[in-house]
């Protein structure tokens, strides 16, 4: 019988004594394989978890076996509000309730049989770790890459705290599901803008899921357009009262084709023309009583296709038409945002449902200048905007050109007249850092107001200055030796708006590290958004007790980049694009000789409640793995999640179904006791265990090869639940025909998804290779099939021309492609099909099918 706790009690131990996973060969070839680190809550591990480890764990034993130098690391992303929302809750400091938690995860990771490095374990707020965050952030700064500026920001109600634009979701708070406001704040910045086109470009390189790569694209936002000036008329410029005033107003579009449409112009409230011109704008007063209703909105409330259009005119104030000369008015609304573009937008009502919506409500001309159907064009009767291209009309010289060619044209004629040029603009926002909280990592620098009055008054040599230093004056690097700057101990939890650090004594006691000044000094308050520490990580567990640099270069050299990271998809467009940030710019820093962190991604799904709705404590839906370690053992759980489906689908969780599972692992250990009382085994291979026991010998040979080839190739694609199925298979099989080389190949195959019941039966099979020291299953070669036993094996292919099923045909398996192309051209359908055509390209996928594209 199989009893699962006995067995797994006796191998977690043995492994852990033998220090199974920490074994290296660095004459193999490297594969670094990573997990997204988890947030160590104090629930635990869910079984959404257990999908993700439990599918890495599979590929770290297949390498292995396979011949690589595994590299499989396991640590905690824990600094984070929960923990310090549950300090204020229950006046116990963060650092003791995620130690606790951090323990709790590790114990049950160890219980599910993960073949972890713990000697490469990292822990985001441990000062060790810490203190290279806070070095890479001053590496930044220093090269210019870090900046601190007055902004608008995400500003969270209940967590008192700045969010990054990728942390609101559908303008609530991603953490706690509250209203987010905006607030202007002095807050620091990452210039991830900086690598905006490398980031898109690079995306070509990475095998990654598509859905990804077009997250990061439409997040990234690349648009190419003109910028185009239109000059400011007033009072104030006529009589040339002020010559300091800027003498335009500057648009971005990628449709300079509705230039003539454009009826008037509409800026952001927070646009720089307003201070410039309030002694111009005869109703200022007006404007600025709008901007303060409209100052706590959000993006979504702002920008919302749905939402009722608002605004002011400001009297007083015009624009003229860089062609055609006509002055237009201004108007400022919330719907434009000043972190797009330049805070401007040439208004086309016409042409643009938002524009259209605000021309109609305020009663502003719209003018149609696209119009399908040319040289007799239809011009729609306009109920909403005409978006789609077409030939202009109304356009002056430029009546009669198609929409592409009127672009092109028009943004020619902008250039020569002085008026616009060609410009790229992206969504790209440069990443706030800045988090007013105490459960962080804290901001390396020191303000002091004596240098920063020697900086503006030229008082320093700027040669003896960092670009961090001379972009922030006043803003000094703590120095290495004095790194990390630890987290003090005298504060209040509470959140009041500013950073709890604010309030510290004793973290304030500093003195300036450029000129020792103790007067006018203060450390930064701020702590560092989270994102930040989990950027770097991966680098971090290569290295992880190297106390004089983040990492040793040979380590860098020897495992990096990543080979496989798995995770979540939610992580798009935050984590996954701040990484690849971040080694950017170590590359271009010299740290690193690489450009992109993680070569192959894979996403997980989701595990759902019993009733397909998301596990919630609220809801009463989760599942604890405790108890289900419990009652069926950890292969079980392992198993059954690889069993419910697609890896990266969501699927629901039934424990009705996992007994099914157990069932079979029984079935397998059923197997082990039938052949352990046939003596001797040798006689195995040839004489049947009973009456009810029939021979057949070579459909179990070729069933076998099938299945290590199956299991291999599936295992690479991570389709694990089409493994467990083909494992099934051949266990059906082996009861009716028991045979020893052939339950060994499926236990070997077994061993990635359920490793304590095959290590048990190995040991059983080979007691002689257990005498060895630090001896495990792990270190047997993965099966290799025998293609020769099924060389004359058929099996059916079909047969696409552009995707579409057009024939199928019988071959020998693992035929060569040049020899099924040659079956499939003397085929009468497929001929027929493709009649004179000749296809530009064939695709094979091997046993399966063969796609003509034409």
């Amino acid at each position: 019988m199989y009893k699962h706790k006995q067995i797994e009690a006796k191998w977690l131990s043995y492994w852990e004594t033998i220090k199974l996973h920490s074994k290296y060969n660095s004459n193999k070839p490297k594969f670094y394989i990573l997990d997204m680190f988890p947030y160590p809550s104090g629930t635990g591990l869910h079984v959404g978890h257990i999908l993700g480890y439990t599918g890495t764990d599979i590929c770290s034993r297949f390498y292995k076996m396979n011949g690589y130098n595994v590299l499989h690391p396991m640590g905690w992303d824990a600094f984070g509000l929960p923990a310090e929302n549950y300090a204020i809750k229950t006046k116990t400091h963060p650092a003791i309730t995620t130690q606790k938690a951090i323990q709790n995860f590790k114990r049950q990771i160890n219980n599910l049989g993960f073949s972890y490095d713990w000697n490469c374990e990292v822990d985001t707020s441990s000062s060790q770790y810490y203190k290279w965050t806070q070095w890479l952030f001053l590496l930044f700064f220093k090269n210019g890459l870090a900046y601190q500026k007055m902004a608008s920001v995400n500003w969270c109600l209940s967590c008192q705290t700045v969010l990054a634009r990728e942390q609101v979701i559908d303008g609530k708070c991603e953490r706690c599901d509250s209203n987010v406001v905006q607030k202007e704040l002095k807050q620091w910045f990452l210039k991830i803008t900086k690598y905006a086109e490398r980031l898109l470009a690079d995306l070509d390189k990475l095998d990654w899921p598509d859905k990804i790569k077009e997250m990061q694209i439409n997040w990234i936002g690349k648009s190419i357009g003109d910028l185009i000036k239109f000059k400011i008329s007033c009072s104030e410029l006529v009589n040339n009262a002020q010559k300091d005033l800027p003498l335009d107003i500057s648009v971005f579009t990628t449709r300079a084709d509705t230039l003539f449409g454009a009826t008037y112009l509409v800026i952001a409230p927070e646009h720089p023309i307003l201070g410039y011109y309030k002694n111009s704008i005869t109703n200022f007063d007006e404007v600025q009583k709008y901007i303060q209703s409209i100052r706590y909105k959000n993006e979504l409330e702002r920008t919302g296709l749905a939402q009722e259009k608002t605004g002011v005119e400001l009297k007083g104030l015009k624009v003229v038409h860089p062609i055609t000369k006509t002055e237009l008015s201004i108007w400022v609304a919330d719907y434009v945002l000043m972190s797009y573009g330049t805070g401007a937008i040439m208004a086309v009502p016409a042409h643009d449902q938002r524009d259209f919506e605000f021309a109609k409500k305020f009663n502003l001309p719209i003018k149609i200048v696209i119009c399908p159907n040319y040289p007799n064009p239809i011009c729609p009767i306009l109920d909403a905007a005409y978006t789609g291209s077409g030939h202009l009309v109304d356009s002056g010289d430029f009546i009669g050109l198609d929409s592409k060619s009127g672009q092109a044209e028009i943004s020619k004629h902008l250039l020569q007249i002085g008026a616009g040029v060609r410009s790229v603009q992206y969504k790209l926002r440069d990443w706030l850092i800045s988090r007013q909280r105490y459960w962080g990592c804290p901001i390396p620098l020191t303000f002091c107001s004596n240098c920063e009055v020697q900086i503006k008054n030229s008082e320093i040599d700027l040669k003896t200055l960092s670009v961090g230093e001379i972009e922030n004056p006043g803003w000094v690097p703590v120095l290495d030796s004095n790194l990390p700057v630890t987290l003090p101990e005298d504060v209040d939890f509470l959140p009041t708006g500013e950073s709890p650090l604010a309030r510290s004594k004793s973290f304030h006691n500093v003195s300036c590290p450029r000129c020792k000044s103790t007067v006018n000094v203060r450390a930064e308050s701020d702590t560092m958004d989270t994102f930040v520490d989990s950027s770097w990580y991966f680098l971090r567990y290569i290295d992880p007790l190297n106390t004089q640099e983040f990492a040793a270069q040979d380590k860098i050299k020897q495992w990096l980049p990543v080979d496989l990271y798995v995770g979540g998809a939610e992580h798009a467009v935050m984590h996954l694009l701040y990484s690849r940030f971040f080694i950017k710019a170590l590359k271009d820093l010299q740290i690193v000789d690489f450009d992109e962190p993680f070569i192959k991604l894979v996403n997980q799904g989701l595990v759902l409640g019993e009733n397909n709705q998301k596990m919630s404590k609220s809801k009463g839906n989760t599942v604890n793995p405790d108890d289900i370690i419990e009652a069926y053992g950890a292969d079980s759980i392992r198993l059954y999640e690889m069993f419910m489906g697609p890896f990266a689908d969501s699927k629901p969780w039934s424990t009705k179904n996992i007994i099914g599972v157990r069932r079979f692992l029984d079935r397998v250990w059923k197997i082990y006791e039938t052949l352990d009382k046939i003596k001797p085994r040798e006689m195995l291979s040839s004489i049947p265990l009973d009456k009810n026991i029939t021979r057949d010998d070579k459909q179990l040979d070729i069933l076998t090869q099938k299945t290590i080839i199956k299991v291999t190739n599936d295992i690479k694609e991570f389709k694990f639940n089409t493994c467990v199925s083909s494992l099934m298979v051949l266990v059906n099989a082996l009861e009716k025909q028991p045979l020893l080389k052939h339950y060994e190949s499926l236990i070997l195959l077994l061993s990635p998804f359920a490793p304590y019941i095959t290590e048990e039966i190995w040991s059983q099979l080979h007691p002689e290779k257990y005498k060895q020291l630090d001896y495990s299953i792990l270190q047997e070669e993965w099966p290799s099939a025998n293609l020769d036993i099924i060389s004359d094996d058929k099996v059916t292919i079909i047969v696409q021309i552009n995707g579409k099923l057009r024939d199928t045909v019988e071959i020998n398996i693992n035929t060569p492609q040049s020899d099924v192309e040659k079956i499939v051209f003397n085929r009468p359908k497929v001929l027929k099909f493709l009649g004179d055509q000749k296809p530009k390209k064939i695709i094979l996928a091997p046993n399966k099918a063969i796609n003509l594209v034409v």
